[in-house]
């Protein structure tokens, strides 16, 4: 038995899918009311057996903060992908946030330590890497240096892999990958998925920094050979290639068909526009995705070297060309689709 945690976000999709396709028992858990619509939209991009396959999933509902639930949905499991985590840069989410990814992934540590999993895989970040000097790329071993410029998505992402940590200690056979920015199919109003909204609807600004993508089925398509390996306590940056963010939107407008972003973001700019997005969102009570660690990661040349994924697996990874222009295609055609049924 496989048993997944997040199988409704991109990452836990997508490898629910792969994992379906290779296996005959697969188990997700969800929590009660989740909308398992996307994760059957998903399985159809990539096969005419969508449906076929989804009826493999085993769902079972069970919370992270609830050692329990986990401890009975672990049962009989030979192998855990650990995926589901709370991402938000907004202070109101604090502690919700660090409950459930840090205490979220002891309680999942915990109960695979008890119920003897063989091994487990965890989806951490590239926000649970240290800080690479100025023109330095961040490896694996790049030093963690907690900082006032650290978000607290990252402080959990690293207080949670602590808890992997731990769980390599006390026995339990462990991988982690810290995937950059994930890009694919997903909700279209949220996350990395939400950009390509904003470039089909006209988006003119850009900012001057450079972050690392990588494509979703090349998350997913790691995580497997990572745990199918006689790897062990070792982490794996996966990153295809660093790209500024003028290069990415000009890409997706290219897909899309759309005008290219031609307004370059001034860094008083992007921090006037932060502190009258928190004005906006105090008097509104919604939380728009513009926080001050998104503005200020937008600016940031952030890069990462994903060498030691390619010399231990040989690994290939997807061009942000080709990532964006399938993604993009899978936009359009979603797109089509949802109009039609209007």
């Amino acid at each position: 038995m496989i048993v997944v945690t997040g199988g409704t976000g991109l990452v836990g999709a997508h490898l629910l899918f792969d994992l379906c396709r290779k296996y005959e028992q697969v188990r997700a858990i969800k929590r009660t009311n989740s909308d398992l619509s996307w994760v059957k939209k998903t399985f159809s991009f990539y096969s005419a057996d969508a449906e076929k396959l989804f009826q493999k999933i085993e769902w079972m509902d069970a919370d992270l903060n609830d050692y329990f639930s986990l401890e009975k949905a672990f049962q009989g499991a030979k192998q855990v992908y650990h995926a589901a985590a709370m991402v938000s840069f907004h202070p109101v989410d604090n502690e919700q946030m660090l409950e459930a990814n840090v205490q979220g992934t002891a309680n999942v540590v915990n109960a695979a330590l008890f119920q003897q999993v063989e091994k487990l895989c965890y989806v951490s970040s590239i926000a649970a890497l240290g800080r690479a000097d100025e023109n330095q790329k961040a490896t694996e071993q790049t030093p963690w240096k907690d900082s006032a410029k650290s978000s607290l998505y990252s402080i959990s992402k690293y207080k949670a892999e602590l808890e992997v940590w731990r769980g390599v200690e006390e026995g339990l056979k462990v991988v982690i990958v810290n995937p950059a920015v994930i890009l694919g199919p997903a909700k279209w109003n949220s996350g990395s998925a939400s950009l390509f909204s904003l470039v089909w609807k006209g988006l003119k600004f850009y900012t001057a920094g450079t972050n690392g993508y990588v494509y979703v089925r090349d998350v997913s398509r790691a995580m497997i050979e990572l745990t199918e390996s006689p790897i062990s306590a070792e982490r794996f940056t996966l990153s295809a290639e660093d790209v500024s963010y003028r290069k990415l939107f000009s890409l997706m407008a290219e897909n899309l068909h759309k005008p290219t972003p031609h307004i370059a973001v001034k860094p008083w700019m992007s921090e006037l526009s932060w502190r009258l997005a928190a004005v906006r969102d105090f008097l509104s009570g919604n939380k728009s995705a513009y926080s001050k660690e998104t503005a200020r990661s937008s600016m940031k040349m952030s890069r990462y070297s994903n060498q030691k994924i390619k010399e231990a697996l040989n690994f290939e990874f997807t061009s942000i060309e080709e990532t964006v222009e399938q993604t993009a295609q899978l936009f359009l055609l979603d797109h089509i689709k949802t109009n039609a049924k209007k």
